[in-house]
């Protein structure tokens, strides 16, 4: 069965360029103009991926992706947000509600289809696959089968991006790893797609682990490293 992409978009041009180009590619596609129409969408279809625009004639996009990551039937489907705004700002907003990924307009439809066809291969489990079950280390516990990160006893709340992020790097510590490497194993990316989605979402795992996050070094000019030993 193909994939089932819903595109949630109020500009019919680039629905239909989207479209045009998704179908070629074999997926199944599905249209909305507003966050009221996905939403239809969303409870009466089996949907794979949402490709959500942020400025809808009704309301926020960031509000239903939201909407998507924190209900139980949803939080499954991966989430790339697309829109005009370009500020740091509501990158990190988005990566925040659980956006999976963010393309900025005017975009790239062979990048975007790209990072389409990424995190579909990647699969909701792919990544979490590991001989453990769980990592321990100076406060912090991963619990990989639930998908849960403490530190000092606290839950942290990590997008699913940035669960697989840390786990990563754990579970390579002490190597380098390029920022290319990061885009191909945890995002699923080819090298030849430029991004600085990596470094945004190391900037907010950082933060959101305090003191910890010193053992995310920076290697400059070439990656990030874990090191057991914080900088």
């Amino acid at each position: 069965m193909p994939s089932r992409i819903l595109i949630i978009e109020d500009e019919p041009d680039i629905r239909k360029t989207i479209d045009y180009n998704l179908s070629k590619e074999s997926f199944k596609v599905l249209q909305a103009a507003s966050i009221q129409e996905g939403e239809q969408i969303l409870a009466s279809d089996k949907i794979d991926l949402v490709i959500l625009d942020l400025m809808l004639p009704d309301g926020s996009g960031l509000t239903l992706c939201r909407d998507i990551k924190s209900e139980s039937q949803t939080k499954h489907i991966p989430v790339i947000i697309l829109t005009a705004k370009t500020e740091e700002v509501d990158r990190v907003v988005g990566f925040e509600l659980g956006a999976d990924d963010y393309v900025t307009k005017p975009f790239s439809v062979r990048e975007l289809i790209l990072r389409v066809k990424a995190i579909l291969k990647r699969g909701p489990t792919k990544q979490d696959q590991s001989v453990n079950t769980e990592y321990s280390f100076d406060g912090l516990i991963l619990n990989y089968e639930a998908h849960q990160a403490h530190l000092d006893g606290k839950e942290i709340s990590l997008t699913a991006l940035e669960f697989r992020l840390l786990k990563h790097l754990i579970d390579r510590k002490g190597r380098v790893q390029s920022r290319d490497q990061l885009l191909e194993d945890v995002w699923g990316y080819s090298s030849d797609v430029t991004t600085r989605t990596v470094d945004t979402h190391i900037k907010r795992l950082r933060e959101k682990l305090g003191p910890f996050g010193e053992h995310i070094l920076t290697i400059r000019g070439v990656g990030y490293r874990f090191s057991k030993d914080a900088d």
